[in-house]
């Protein structure tokens, strides 16, 4: 088997001055790059004097690609994957083509960098031990708030990225789904001159967007706080349903009587929870 290797290569998200020492030797040396957009990476090639030779691996073509770069590989010539910014494969292209160089018994080295979840996460102040990074939102609001609504009760700090037509949807939809007072930070524009990132409540962070059209422009990371844990309150989903049900047509000490003969838990418990849950705690 060949020695030669597929490079999995993080450039800059803005700043030119965040590449590794690492990854520009990596792209001096290969015999090929793959760049998601090589008239935009040619920018960064010639800021760099890099002046291997490149082709374009996008959504498009990425099938039709893995060919040409096994072929490259199987020759005893290594390569590059790049993407326009940040980490490639991260809600960019190239997990197709990883995957087949992997199969085909190519080995595949990370070259680690920039990457605009982690940047913005870094930075956000929000709890970071347990996080989710669910992509880009739908382009279309139904499709939107559903998936708004998968992630309404998750615990973890969810990570969205979003373009400058539709952030104000996209926090407008959020208000709806997830309530005026969830916390969300907005990353815009990280590393680059007009790098802003700002939290608040979702309501205020809406206002502050729309009377500011500098912070409609540019890329955003959006990170959602988690919703607050729901109680355990040790009691099944069936003992509940019945203590509603009755707590609504009965006094309440005599609804938890009832349902303490139904159901076999104490009394006094019941009462306890049937408070709770009046109180909507």
């Amino acid at each position: 088997m060949s020695d030669a290797m597929l490079y999995v290569v993080a450039t800059p998200i803005g700043n030119l001055g965040d590449i590794t020492h690492r990854a520009i030797e990596v792209l001096h040396s290969v015999a090929l790059i793959a760049a998601e957009d090589t008239r935009h990476s040619g920018r960064l090639m010639a800021q760099f004097n890099i002046k291997t030779p490149m082709i374009s691996v996008h959504d498009h073509n990425e099938r039709q690609r893995v060919s040409t770069i096994t072929k490259k590989l199987s020759e005893g010539e290594s390569v590059a994957l790049i993407s326009d910014a940040g980490t490639p494969l991260i809600s960019d292209p190239g997990f197709i083509l990883v995957r087949a160089v992997r199969e085909a018994g190519f080995k595949v080295v990370p070259i680690p960098g920039c990457s605009a979840v982690i940047t913005a996460l870094s930075a956000a102040g929000m709890p970071s031990n347990n996080f989710i990074f669910e992509g880009f939102l739908p382009a279309k609001r139904v499709g939107r708030k559903q998936q708004l609504l998968n992630i309404a009760e998750d615990t973890r700090t969810v990570i969205f990225y979003e373009s400058t037509h539709r952030i104000i949807d996209s926090l407008t939809d959020m208000v709806e789904v997830l309530g005026a007072d969830r916390y969300v930070v907005i990353a815009r524009e990280l590393t680059k001159t007009f790098e802003t990132i700002h939290g608040d409540k979702l309501s205020a962070l809406l206002e502050w967007v729309k009377n500011d059209h500098n912070q409609q422009k540019g890329e955003f990371v959006v990170l959602v706080s988690g919703a607050e844990p729901k109680k355990n309150t040790g009691f099944s989903s069936e003992t509940l349903q019945i203590l509603d049900i009755l707590s609504a047509e009965l006094p309440l000490k005599q609804a938890c009587s009832i349902a303490a003969k139904i159901t076999g838990e104490k009394k006094n418990a019941l009462y306890q929870e049937a408070l709770a849950r009046k109180d909507g705690s």
